[in-house]
């Protein structure tokens, strides 16, 4: 979660500038990852399991801890940090972070934070995102040179992708913090297995009824056989259908 006491308190579009540069030289190299809780997307696990050959169900029993958010109280995921005094990150060396090509979303966010607003827009509601920075003492990060605008940060870090796949997901957060929305322990569990375990979420998908009752496309049925990120992307479809925000879903005719 971001230190919002370290938040500069101005709203940044996709084309504000900023300087910040992060290199092993800097005095402050790698403070950034400790003492932080980060919130994992489900991009973000289905590319650390692949990056550790590991299951979804495992990655999350050994990597992760689970705490409720939000008006909802949705479960979110987060990195299960070391349990030393500094709370430092289990995939950072003195040489920097082993898993940075597969590094998460937040962190390659990082200094920027990233948000969504609703917004009415010609009596329609569409999804704004705004940034902003994260200032932290320790950092010194933005006393270098190096200028950039938001978008080329997030070039730059391979952030992009990770937002594009994240999309419906952020956007089923956003629908659930409307009042009166509450996920009873049954929808919770839906939530968070749909999200995040991909691997029993497929185990649902292909060793229960399902697919005997619900229409799907038989090349997206083949790509989720095979392809976790397919299968992640239709775990949204799935969530917005049976928690009553979208029609996502068609049953088949009965005969």
């Amino acid at each position: 979660m971001v230190n919002m006491s370290a938040v500069d308190p101005v709203q940044l579009t996709s084309k504000s500038r900023f300087k910040f540069r992060c290199h092993k030289g800097i005095s402050c190299f790698t403070k950034c990852c400790s003492n932080i809780d980060i919130m994992l997307t489900p991009y973000d696990i289905v590319v650390l399991k692949k990056r550790l050959g590991i299951s979804s169900e495992e990655f999350l029993r050994q990597y992760s801890h689970t705490k409720p958010e939000g008006k909802a109280q949705f479960p979110a995921v987060f990195l299960r940090m070391n349990h030393n005094e500094e709370r430092n990150c289990r995939f950072v060396t003195p040489e920097g972070c082993s898993i940075y090509e597969d590094r998460p979303a937040n962190c390659r966010y990082y200094p920027i934070g990233q948000g969504t607003l609703k917004k009415k827009v010609d009596e329609t509601v569409v999804d704004e995102e705004f940034f902003f920075v994260v200032r932290e003492e320790h950092c010194k990060g933005f006393d270098e040179s190096a200028e950039w605008t938001i978008d080329q940060w997030r070039r730059d870090q391979g952030v992009d992708r990770y937002d594009e796949l994240n999309r419906d997901w952020k956007g089923i957060i956003l629908m659930l913090n409307a009042p009166g929305i509450q996920l009873d322990e049954k929808k919770q569990e839906m939530f968070y297995m749909a999200c995040y375990d991909v691997d029993r979420f497929r185990r649902f998908i292909f060793e229960s009824k399902f697919l005997d009752h619900f229409e799907v496309d038989s090349d997206i049925r083949e790509r989720m056989r095979h392809e976790d990120t397919e299968l992640m992307l239709f775990g949204f479809k799935f969530l917005k259908f049976i928690l009553m925000l979208e029609e996502t879903l068609q049953a088949k005719r009965k005969d």
